[in-house]
Formats: C-alpha cells, sequence, structure tokens
C-alpha cells in the first residue's frame, strides 16, 4: 500500500465499495479542447493537432456509466485481470483507477482515473497512475496504454504531466463526425522497457 499522508490511502477497490462511487463528483471542465486539423488524401495524410477554445464552456458530470461499473466488477470479482484502485481519505472514497491488462500485447490499458472534485490538484491522480505503473512493471508489461477525447484537455495534459505519448488518433471512433464535434479519440502510450 502507498501513503499519500497520514489520513489519505490507496489500497484494492473492492466490490462492496462500488455503492459509494456514486458519490464521486468527476466532474470534467474545459473551455479549450485540442483541434485536428487534416491535410492531403490517401496515404498522405497530415494531422495537426493545436489548442483552441470551446466553443461552448465544457461540463460533463462524467458519471460513471454502466460500461464502466460492469469493468470495475470485472476486475474487483478477479474475473478479468486488472488493477482497481481506491483513494480513500478518512473512510470516503475520493478517487479511483480502473486498469486491464492485455496479456497478449503486454499493455495495461488505464480505462479510468477519477479523483472527486473538491479534492482535485493534490497529487492523488498521479499517485493512483504511479501505483500502477509500477504494477505495470511488477507484471512484466511494456507499456501502459491511455484514450482521451480532444474535447478533455484536462486529461490530454494529465497523460502528457506523466510521460505518456500521444501515438495516434481515431476521428471516428464514437461516430461518423468525431472531428466534427471537436471529441475525436486521442491513443497515448508509456512505454516502460
Amino acid at each position: 500500500m502507498c501513503y499519500v499522508d497520514q489520513s489519505m490511502e490507496i489500497r484494492p477497490l473492492t466490490s462492496s465499495d462500488q455503492p459509494l462511487l456514486i458519490d464521486l463528483d468527476a466532474t470534467i471542465e474545459s473551455s479549450q479542447y485540442l483541434h485536428l486539423d487534416r491535410s492531403g488524401e490517401g496515404l498522405n495524410v497530415v494531422w495537426k493537432i493545436e489548442e483552441r477554445p470551446l466553443r461552448s464552456r465544457l461540463i460533463d458530470n462524467n458519471a460513471i456509466d454502466d460500461d464502466l461499473r460492469f469493468r470495475l466488477k470485472q476486475v474487483t470479482a478477479g474475473i478479468e485481470e486488472g488493477l482497481a484502485l481506491a483513494m480513500e481519505l478518512e473512510g470516503a472514497i475520493v478517487g479511483i483507477l480502473l486498469a486491464e491488462r492485455d496479456a497478449e500485447r503486454r499493455l495495461l490499458k488505464l480505462v479510468d482515473v477519477r479523483v472527486d472534485f473538491e479534492w482535485r490538484r493534490q497529487g492523488f491522480a498521479s499517485a493512483m497512475v504511479f501505483q500502477a505503473i509500477q504494477h505495470a512493471r511488477d507484471t512484466e508489461m511494456r507499456a501502459m496504454y491511455a484514450e482521451s477525447r480532444t474535447n478533455n484537455l484536462p486529461a490530454a495534459l494529465f497523460l502528457n504531466k506523466l510521460g505518456f505519448e500521444m501515438s495516434g488518433l481515431d476521428g471516428k471512433r464514437n461516430s461518423n463526425h468525431d472531428v466534427v464535434k471537436e471529441s475525436a479519440t486521442l491513443m497515448w502510450y508509456l512505454t516502460l522497457e
């Protein structure tokens, strides 16, 4: 276990913790996004990425959806291989991390990191990710993988700060118009070897 301070503990997330996660305020706020500009055709395509102001400020409550809830259950129950962590402060969960193992590709995929809005900017998310990085090294993973959306600049800045490198993008992951809607998917890797 890793202790951030005397009252803060990073511990494995358990199945019994799941009902407590509904109180976690993981709201995303941003007035900027990463604009994607494509030029060229065929195999001569070039993408340019630059920070720009959003048309309207992003305020997304970022609630835990059914897919994430299911994936958390799978990992905490040991059905799927991965890592589920809880950041606890005086008996309350103020943050979680979920990572899934891709044994074939020797990757630990960072699925979700969230810290309650009231407790952000204190290093709690970084502490959980550093623990996940150590877990990946201990289990001989070659890299960690994460995704963010272009309209979630705080996530991109966070991954970049931790040493993840942007390795690609998918402009049609969620719809045929992700680039136009300023919500394309960015792929990030952190090499561990």
